[in-house]
Protein backbone atom coordinates (compact mmCIF):
# COMPACT_ATOMS: atom_id res chain seq x y z
CA UNK A 1 0.00 0.00 0.00
CA UNK A 2 1.44 3.42 -0.60
CA UNK A 3 1.88 6.23 1.96
CA UNK A 4 -1.54 8.49 1.76
CA UNK A 5 -1.62 12.05 3.54
CA UNK A 6 -5.25 11.42 5.67
CA UNK A 7 -7.06 14.08 7.41
CA UNK A 8 -8.85 12.22 10.60
CA UNK A 9 -12.22 13.55 11.98
CA UNK A 10 -13.34 12.88 15.22
CA UNK A 11 -14.04 14.54 18.18
CA UNK A 12 -13.02 11.97 21.17
CA UNK A 13 -9.27 12.81 21.29
CA UNK A 14 -8.00 9.27 22.93
CA UNK A 15 -9.45 8.18 19.57
CA UNK A 16 -8.07 10.35 17.07
CA UNK A 17 -4.15 9.54 19.07
CA UNK A 18 -5.01 6.01 18.53
CA UNK A 19 -6.28 6.24 14.72
CA UNK A 20 -3.13 8.33 14.12
CA UNK A 21 -0.54 6.29 15.83
CA UNK A 22 -2.33 2.84 13.60
CA UNK A 23 -1.92 5.14 11.05
CA UNK A 24 1.56 5.67 10.94
CA UNK A 25 2.47 2.25 12.23
CA UNK A 26 0.97 1.31 8.04
CA UNK A 27 3.03 4.00 6.62
CA UNK A 28 0.68 6.67 6.45
CA UNK A 29 1.08 10.37 7.44
CA UNK A 30 -1.83 12.30 9.33
CA UNK A 31 -1.95 15.53 7.93
CA UNK A 32 -4.45 16.84 10.50
CA UNK A 33 -6.39 16.25 12.78
CA UNK A 34 -9.86 18.09 13.87
CA UNK A 35 -13.07 17.37 15.83
CA UNK A 36 -15.72 19.45 14.24
CA UNK A 37 -17.38 19.90 11.06
CA UNK A 38 -16.53 23.06 10.14
CA UNK A 39 -12.21 22.20 11.09
CA UNK A 40 -13.06 19.09 8.56
CA UNK A 41 -14.23 21.60 5.83
CA UNK A 42 -11.38 23.82 6.38
CA UNK A 43 -8.87 21.10 6.73
CA UNK A 44 -9.76 19.86 3.63
CA UNK A 45 -9.58 22.81 1.73
CA UNK A 46 -6.16 23.77 3.41
CA UNK A 47 -4.24 20.00 3.38
CA UNK A 48 -6.17 18.67 -0.23
CA UNK A 49 -5.43 14.92 2.15
CA UNK A 50 -5.90 11.73 -0.01
CA UNK A 51 -7.97 10.19 2.12
CA UNK A 52 -10.45 11.54 4.76
CA UNK A 53 -11.34 9.55 7.43
CA UNK A 54 -14.10 10.88 9.27
CA UNK A 55 -16.83 10.11 12.25
CA UNK A 56 -20.25 10.33 11.49
CA UNK A 57 -21.11 12.04 14.25
CA UNK A 58 -18.88 15.11 15.42
CA UNK A 59 -19.98 16.48 19.07
CA UNK A 60 -23.20 18.74 17.76
CA UNK A 61 -22.13 18.96 14.37
CA UNK A 62 -22.43 16.36 11.35
CA UNK A 63 -19.26 14.52 9.42
CA UNK A 64 -21.88 13.55 6.72
CA UNK A 65 -22.96 17.08 6.25
CA UNK A 66 -19.56 18.08 6.50
CA UNK A 67 -18.65 15.63 3.64
CA UNK A 68 -21.48 16.26 1.41
CA UNK A 69 -20.13 19.93 1.61
CA UNK A 70 -16.51 19.15 0.81
CA UNK A 71 -17.62 16.54 -1.97
CA UNK A 72 -19.34 19.62 -3.78
CA UNK A 73 -15.91 21.36 -4.91
CA UNK A 74 -13.51 18.40 -4.64
CA UNK A 75 -13.10 14.52 -5.00
CA UNK A 76 -11.79 13.05 -2.33
CA UNK A 77 -11.91 9.67 -0.97
CA UNK A 78 -13.47 9.37 1.87
CA UNK A 79 -14.41 6.48 5.09
CA UNK A 80 -16.91 6.97 7.95
CA UNK A 81 -16.66 6.20 11.49
CA UNK A 82 -19.66 4.95 12.95
CA UNK A 83 -21.03 3.13 15.91
CA UNK A 84 -24.23 2.21 13.24
CA UNK A 85 -23.68 1.72 9.32
CA UNK A 86 -26.65 1.54 8.59
CA UNK A 87 -27.53 5.28 10.32
CA UNK A 88 -24.63 5.99 7.30
CA UNK A 89 -25.55 4.10 4.70
CA UNK A 90 -28.98 5.78 4.79
CA UNK A 91 -27.37 9.12 3.59
CA UNK A 92 -24.72 7.58 1.48
CA UNK A 93 -25.16 4.12 0.49
CA UNK A 94 -21.95 3.02 -1.13
CA UNK A 95 -20.25 4.59 1.68
CA UNK A 96 -17.39 2.87 3.40
CA UNK A 97 -18.09 2.54 6.75
CA UNK A 98 -15.80 1.69 9.98
CA UNK A 99 -18.17 0.57 12.22
CA UNK A 100 -16.74 1.30 15.92
CA UNK A 101 -15.31 -0.12 17.59
CA UNK A 102 -12.86 -1.55 15.17
CA UNK A 103 -8.92 -2.66 14.77
CA UNK A 104 -5.93 -2.02 12.39
CA UNK A 105 -7.12 -4.95 9.61
CA UNK A 106 -10.59 -3.53 9.45
CA UNK A 107 -9.18 0.23 9.19
CA UNK A 108 -6.72 -1.29 6.64
CA UNK A 109 -9.50 -2.93 4.51
CA UNK A 110 -11.45 0.51 4.77
CA UNK A 111 -8.21 2.69 3.47
CA UNK A 112 -8.09 0.03 0.38
CA UNK A 113 -11.88 0.10 -0.50
CA UNK A 114 -12.20 4.17 -0.13
CA UNK A 115 -8.50 4.07 -2.45
CA UNK A 116 -9.12 0.74 -4.77
CA UNK A 117 -11.73 2.24 -6.83
CA UNK A 118 -9.44 5.29 -7.73
CA UNK A 119 -6.38 3.41 -8.45
CA UNK A 120 -8.25 1.75 -11.25
CA UNK A 121 -9.43 5.15 -13.48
Amino acid sequence: MISLRILIAEDEAVIAMLIEEVLAGLGHHVCATVSSADELVAAAQAHRPDLIIADAGLHESSGLIAIATILKSDIIPHIFMSGSAAAVRASFPDAVVLEKPFDEADLERAIAAATGALSIL
